[in-house]
């Protein structure tokens, strides 16, 4: 019976994390609402996180522009392992109940990093759609804890017309 409810909790994480990571996987919905996995060459500007054991992300706003791409380095000034993933509210909260079932497992895709002890890590992001993105540390007991961030997308200075055309040109 528990090799059962935990091939359940892996399929029930690789669904999440297809969705999460859609772009890797053939494009579905996850990514298309959060953005997608940016170039090293088009980071327009590095935000530092510092991950605390206070179970909090400093910084935890951030603020985005449409189309931009970040390089945040993240790091963890705690003493345990954290993690910074970048999601919709929804898919966080599912690969959470994922994660707290299965504390040990180990997943890595382009909108995520988890940093050990005393260790930095990256993720390089482009924001496509003006909004909020939401972020949190899905370690058991880390998202209860409130170890969660929103970055928010500003959409282009010019809004375009229904018909996608720019009626503000400079």
């Amino acid at each position: 019976m528990k090799i059962r409810n935990t091939l359940i909790a892996l399929s029930s994480l690789l669904l999440a994390m297809t969705a999460t990571a859609a772009g890797t996987h053939g494009g579905g919905q996850g990514e298309d609402a959060i953005g997608k996995p940016g170039v090293a060459s088009r980071v327009s500007r590095t935000v530092v996180v510092d991950m605390t054991d206070a179970m909090r992300f400093n910084s935890s706003n951030i603020m985005a522009r449409q189309g931009e791409t970040i390089r945040f380095v993240v790091k963890n000034s705690g003493k345990v392992k954290h993690e910074m993933v970048l999601g919709t509210e929804k898919e966080l909260r599912e690969h959470y109940e994922v994660m707290k079932k299965n504390p040990e497992m180990e997943h890595a895709d382009a909108n995520m990093v988890t940093v050990a002890p005393g260790k930095t890590g990256e993720i390089i992001w482009q924001f496509t759609k003006a909004g909020k993105v939401d972020f949190a540390c899905l370690q058991p007991g880390h998202y209860d804890a409130g170890m969660k961030g929103v970055v928010t997308v500003t959409g282009s200075k010019t809004a375009p017309k229904e018909d996608g055309h720019d009626t503000h040109k400079h």
